[in-house]
């Protein structure tokens, strides 16, 4: 590393991507759910009601208040990456970024006007220089994709709208955008996690700052294929009953697993599509109006497809089974759920049946 002012610049060259659009990096599952989280019943209604009621200003004032802005002379090492990220994403208008004393490490982006970014004192002190930069690409990305609207949405709904009485809808019609809106939110983690790879370019740093996410700053007790072995095992151990539990597990949450990330990382690092933006072939900004909306659902479809055909939970087998022409429904979900197999030779169950383990 070399050092010029108060600036950490790593000792290589990176790319630059002008005129980048944001469908370059979003996962198909961002997209995918962000089209039925807007055809969710009820959903334009309190968007419109709340967007312009949504305390934008008083959050504003408030990290103006009570947290410290990066900028030439505070942070500047932050502002130094800020300006950065937004240079080689083409991000022209450069964020308000805050510090905020937290010691649990967490960034996000907000904002309806114009976004904001707030990272927490836990974070800074946790990571590197280059997992850092990895982290404010990763909040710009979400930036250029205007995730940063119903971000605001979200944090102001889990908040605060099930205290508001006045709002028409009622409370099981909030709690399901809620649920559609974190659902949403999580998929647009992978995409901005693709984001902050683009602008680190280095996937090492990348898996780092997930593995000190994960199990803090204790990196030579960790080992990333290790790590990545952990996400291999979480989506194909088990049976039924533990794929259920994932999705109770996941509901409340805004972040997908950290495990998991990484995985989805990994292996879009090692994808054609990467490396084709790496070689300066991506889509454009000035060519998104052209843009074929049944193109993306298509491509969303064709994800979710491949996920369920390639994957190892056993709630995706059984539906790539099903979906397959595989026999008998109610005797596979009875087999599954009971952990009952057939014995030797395909007959009948009986006591000397050999027990599925998923």
């Amino acid at each position: 590393m070399t050092e010029t002012g108060f600036e950490k610049v790593p000792a290589r060259d990176r790319k630059r991507f002008p005129g980048i659009s944001s469908r370059a990096y979003e996962h198909p599952a961002d997209r995918s759910a962000l089209v039925a989280l807007r055809k969710l019943s009820g959903f334009d209604t309190v968007f419109k009601a709340l967007s312009g009621l949504l305390p934008e200003r008083s959050l504003r004032l408030l990290f103006l208040s009570d947290t410290v802005r990066v900028g030439e002379t505070q942070f500047r090492h932050l502002y130094e990456m800020l300006r950065d990220a937004c240079y080689i994403l083409d991000l022209e208008k450069v964020p308000q970024m805050y510090v905020q004393q937290d010691p649990k490490p967490n960034a996000m982006c907000i904002g309806l006007d114009e976004p904001i970014i707030v990272v927490t004192t836990g974070l800074v002190e946790l990571l590197d220089e280059e997992e850092m930069r990895a982290v404010v690409g990763h909040e710009v990305g979400h930036a250029l994709s205007g995730h940063s609207v119903y971000r605001t949405i979200l944090l102001f709904l889990t908040n605060l709208a099930l205290k508001v009485a006045w709002i028409p809808l009622g409370n099981v019609a909030i709690t399901a955008i809620v649920t559609a809106l974190r659902e949403w939110f999580r998929k647009s983690e992978l995409s901005a996690d693709r984001a902050g790879l683009l602008v680190g370019q280095d996937v090492h740093a990348s898996m780092r700052g997930l593995m000190k996410i994960a199990g803090g700053n204790h990196l030579h007790e960790m080992n990333v294929d290790a790590f990545l072995a952990q996400a291999e095992e979480y989506e194909s151990s088990g049976d039924l009953r533990d794929s259920v539990l994932k999705i109770m597990n996941m509901l409340p949450r805004t972040h997908p697993f950290t495990t998991v990330r990484a995985a989805e990382l990994k292996k879009w690092s090692e994808n054609r599509d990467f490396q084709r933006i790496m070689d300066g072939h991506y889509p454009r900004r000035d060519e998104d109006k052209d843009t074929s909306v049944s193109d993306s659902f298509r491509q969303s479809a064709a994800h979710y497809a491949d996920s369920v055909r390639t994957s190892k939970d056993p709630l995706f087998k059984l539906v790539g089974d099903i979906a397959g022409g595989a026999g008998d429904l109610g005797g596979k979900l009875r087999d599954k759920f009971t952990g009952a197999g057939t014995g030797s030779g395909g007959g009948p169950e009986g006591k000397g049946a050999a027990t599925e383990q998923g």
